[in-house]
């Protein structure tokens, strides 16, 4: 008697790998995962699986002999895929055997998605910077993913910026510094990496030398009746006015010359400076005050020469003098040497008429004003009458008063004065009564 079995061997594969993925996948476009497994029978149980985290992508029967096989499945990389790990599984399955399911992963392997818009960066850079100074330069790009890892690089000319990058959900704004120190023209480049793509903007800085405007007198404190030389001057190609008048050519200074007098003391000279720029005209404005020294002055129309004040009131002695330097002014009556204020009040009294000799002083000189001042005595006599023609009115006044209401009274009552009393009240008597047939008499 003969009895058959059956015997399965089986081998489990010796190799089970996940080829490397692209370093950084644009989001939109398909990637392809690649499986190599070497070994395993039998192959007619033999799976391989590829996988998103936990998630099947793909199942295939492994092809061929036991040797080396690659099994491969296109991928949409989408933003969900980034930072996503992707591995290769193969399931031995002999349960029909009567035995398990055996199965085998490969090392994970991670994937980094990016998205970049086809745009160029808004790069905003100043026309014109002047040599010596520095400005802003900013750069900004939308619609980046993931912004938090752009690489975002500043240049002017040959030398890099040192920017600061601000990320607000998918934009990307990069700020910088730039400081220039020779004439020319120069590039200022934004150049906004990720992933395995750029995308690049370029502006052009003009760089220009603006000296001026200098504005000199050649006397800044000039004695009155002395020349003064006013120059305004400015660098190359620079044209300048001086009190609307423009100088020769472009790069020439402007200059005039006058005698100084009073009234050019504390004026102001004004000089303008303007450069062409590529059809731009830029302006700049200087200006100087002159000094004029002069001896000092007593306005006669604010101080009068003759007063007329009366005695034991109140008065100020507005008087006032000009120069430069600013003098003091003084006043002194000539026969008892007594000063008087200037403009504070004071009591007048009668031995404040006299001449009065009121002097500026300076450095410069001096200047006296003769000042007479007449103090009145007050009228006592005229003050009486007026007090009298006052009293005799206020009595005339109280008498009218009281034969009016006498007279009033007088028709419906009987009335006596109190006696007894400085003031006058009134009293009344209490009528009779009549009754009738009787006599009132």
């Amino acid at each position: 008697m003969k009895r058959s079995s059956n015997i399965t061997v089986y081998r489990f594969p010796e190799r089970v790998e996940l080829l490397p993925l692209p370093r950084w996948q644009p989001v939109g476009e398909n990637f392809t995962l690649r499986c190599q497994v070497a070994g395993g029978t039998p192959r007619d149980r033999l799976f391989v699986v590829l996988l998103r985290g936990e998630e099947e992508l793909s199942r295939q029967p492994a092809p061929g002999e036991p040797a080396e096989v690659e099994v491969t499945v296109p991928v949409l990389a989408g933003r969900d895929d980034h930072l996503a790990n992707f591995s290769c599984r193969t399931d031995l399955d002999l349960r029909p055997q009567g035995l398990r399911l055996f199965q085998n992963v490969s090392a994970p392997r991670q994937l980094r998605t990016f998205a970049l818009p086809m745009t160029t960066p808004h790069l905003v850079v100043p026309r014109f910077l002047e040599v010596g100074t520095t400005s802003s330069v900013n750069c900004t790009l939308d619609g980046l993913f993931p912004a938090s890892e752009v690489q975002v690089q500043l240049a002017l000319g040959h030398q890099t910026l040192n920017s600061t990058v601000e990320s607000h959900g998918n934009t990307i704004t990069a700020t910088a510094t730039a400081s220039v120190g020779q004439e020319g023209t120069q590039e200022v480049v934004c150049n906004m990496t990720l992933g395995s793509d750029s995308r690049e903007a370029r502006e052009n800085l003009t760089i220009y030398s603006f000296q001026g405007p200098i504005l000199n007198l050649s006397e800044p404190s000039a004695p009155e009746g002395t020349a003064v030389i006013v120059t305004c001057l400015a660098g190359p190609r620079v044209q300048v006015t001086l009190e609307g008048l423009p100088a020769a050519a472009p790069g020439q200074p402007a200059q005039f010359q006058l005698n100084a007098t009073e009234r050019d003391d504390r004026r102001i000279f004004f000089c303008n400076a303007s450069l062409e720029m590529d059809g731009n005209i830029l302006q700049r404005n200087s200006s100087v005050q002159l000094r004029v020294l002069y001896g000092p002055k007593i306005d006669q129309a604010k101080c009068p020469q003759r007063l007329t004040w009366k005695d034991k009131t109140i008065h100020v002695l507005q008087c006032q003098a000009r120069g430069n330097p600013d003098p003091q002014l003084r006043c002194f009556q000539e026969s008892s040497g007594v000063e008087v204020p200037i403009g504070i009040p004071f009591l007048v009294g009668l031995n404040y008429s006299g001449t009065y000799s009121c002097k500026a002083a300076s450095s410069r000189g001096t200047h006296t004003l003769i000042v007479v001042m007449n103090v009145r005595a007050q009228n006592s006599r005229a003050v009486t009458i007026v007090l009298g023609v006052l009293v005799v009115l206020g009595v005339v006044t109280i008498v009218a008063a009281l034969l009016c209401v006498f007279s009033v009274q007088k028709r419906s009552d009987i009335y006596r004065v109190n006696q007894g009393s400085t003031w006058l009240p009134l009293t009344s008597k209490q009528p009779e009564v009549v009754t009738s047939g009787e006599d009132p008499s």
